[in-house]
Order: C-alpha cells, then sequence, then structure tokens
C-alpha cells in the first residue's frame, strides 16, 4: 500500500498522505470534539494540533533514516508495527472504545484535552507517521526527504483550511451521526491495518507461502 510510492515523486507521496491523514479521516475526530467545544475552542485547537502535527511530520521525515539505523528498526517491523497499533486503534472506534485518550472530556472541555484527543488520530498518526518514514527513508536524499516533507504538511494544511471551514457544520452534527460514521470509519480503517500488516509480512517473504504452509 505505502511501498513504491518514492517512484513518483510529490503527487503520489502526496496521495498517499491525503489517504492516511487526509480530510475524510480527520474531520471525524474534529466533529466530535465539535460536540464539546466552542467554534473559537475549536479553531485553537485545529491550530495547535496542525502545528504540532507539521513539527512531528518534519522531525520524522528529515531524519527518518537515522531514526530506522538508531532503533535498528526494517521496514517490514515498521510496516508490522504501524498496522497493528492502527488496527488496534480502528477497533477501538468500532467498539465505541476511546484508545489513545482520557475518554470523552465531558468537564470544562479545554485546549489540553482538545489536543489529546487528536494526539492518536491526527497529531502522531501511526499510519502517517509509518508513511513517512519509511518514503523518506526511501532514499539518501536530502531533496526527497524534502519532497515528502513537503507532500505531508501540504495535507496537514489542507486538514486545517478544511476544520476552519466546516466548524459550523461539524458543531451542527448530530452526536448519533458522529458515532455511525464513527464505526463505519473504523470497520474500514481497521482494514487499512490489516493491509500495511500484510504488506509488512510480503517484505518479509510470508507472501510466498501456500496454503499448506510450505
Amino acid at each position: 500500500m505505502i511501498a513504491g510510492v518514492n517512484d513518483f515523486g510529490f503527487s503520489a507521496s502526496f496521495i498517499t498522505f491525503f489517504s492516511v491523514v487526509g480530510p475524510p479521516k480527520v474531520l471525524l475526530a474534529f466533529a466530535g470534539l465539535a460536540q464539546l467545544h466552542s467554534p473559537r475552542q475549536l479553531r485553537m485547537i485545529a491550530l495547535v494540533a496542525s502545528g504540532a502535527a507539521v513539527l512531528v511530520g518534519l522531525l520524522t521525515g528529515i531524519t527518518a533514516p537515522w531514526l530506522l539505523d538508531l532503533f535498528h528498526i526494517s521496514t517490514p517491523a515498521l510496516q508490522l508495527a504501524g498496522g497493528a497499533i492502527f488496527f488496534l486503534y480502528a477497533v477501538g472506534l468500532v467498539l465505541g472504545l476511546h484508545l489513545g485518550s482520557d475518554g470523552p472530556q465531558q468537564d470544562a472541555p479545554d485546549l489540553v484535552s482538545g489536543v489529546r484527543e487528536l494526539l492518536m488520530p491526527y497529531v502522531v498518526s501511526p499510519l502517517a507517521m509509518t508513511a513517512v518514514l519509511i518514503e523518506a527513508a526511501a532514499r539518501d536524499s536530502w531533496t526527497w526527504r524534502s519532497t515528502v516533507v513537503g507532500s505531508y504538511v501540504c495535507v496537514i494544511v489542507l486538514d486545517l483550511v478544511c476544520v476552519l471551514l466546516l466548524t459550523r457544520l461539524l458543531r451542527r452534527t448530530h452526536h448519533a451521526t458522529i458515532e455511525l460514521l464513527g464505526r463505519l470509519l473504523g470497520l474500514l480503517l481497521a482494514a487499512v491495518g490489516v493491509d500495511l500488516v500484510l504488506d509488512g509480512l510480503a517484505e518479509l517473504g510470508v507472501e510466498n507461502l501456500d496454503r499448506d504452509g510450505h
């Protein structure tokens, strides 16, 4: 799913990041926050969370080769870990659980609680960080790493613009609708996590095994 994108440059890299952390994936998370925060608070949360996501993406993308070498991480291991974490998060969505957070903030929701809710799905999305690391480390070139980071930042900026434009609409979305869409999205994201794990297994040669295990 992620492998091979480095052969096509900025446009394919942008499409990859759009698919893993673009508006279709993050607007639902912001819609949940919109039920608890005022429009002004939601905009501030979006700005802070997007800024944090950009910072994390920049650091991860620019230092990707050294990070993988420092921790002795192979691409298949990264795909397996990222896919497994994302799968667990997606299952949480399907079951209505709030993995990676303290659960819904019903009492005096503030900036900190809002940003905390966005850590797993947005700021440090396992799937997005996996994609950044794999793509940035694919070529030993500052130009290529800048291209990967640039495409990632463009997607985050697009996310921010969508949230700012749709703030009032998100606040008017019924809670039951958000829950329904969240569980449906969780099912789809679980499949994405499984796909990433399969990519990691394929890198290890597991795809060459037949049904009898030979």
